[in-house]
């Protein structure tokens, strides 16, 4: 899985090929013509680029994910945690909720996360 972290553009690039995939070339560059107002050839770098780093491919004309974005959403926060809390989550949530309490609800799905076998 990539460590590639996505800028802002490539962020929304990214999340138009997730949410319309599988998507020929042609969809795509429409797509990013209307959302982005892109050229195709803007779409053709960025989607050359992406699929260097190994979030996407083309084959055929079809662009497809070789990653979700859960699992990129999941491999950038482990990423965040790892460069900003040396790894720790437990500093991570201390940190986090210094400024944004959690509601019984949230502690609830935390616990039941930790603890799959434990019945909330």
């Amino acid at each position: 899985m990539t460590d590639y972290k996505l800028g802002a553009v490539e962020s929304r690039f990214a999340d138009i090929v997730w949410e319309h995939e599988p998507l020929s070339t042609a969809e795509l560059i429409k797509l990013c013509g209307g959302e982005l107002q892109w050229k195709r050839t803007t779409t053709y770098t960025v989607l050359k680029k992406l699929c260097e780093h190994g979030i996407f491919q083309m084959k055929d004309s079809i662009v497809t994910a070789l990653i979700s974005k859960e699992e990129y959403d999941s491999t950038q926060s482990e990423r965040f945690v790892r460069e900003t809390f040396d790894g720790s989550l437990p500093a991570f949530i201390a940190a986090f909720t210094k400024k944004k309490s959690l509601s019984a609800e949230e502690i609830a799905e935390i616990r039941r996360m930790i603890d799959p076998g434990e019945e909330g």
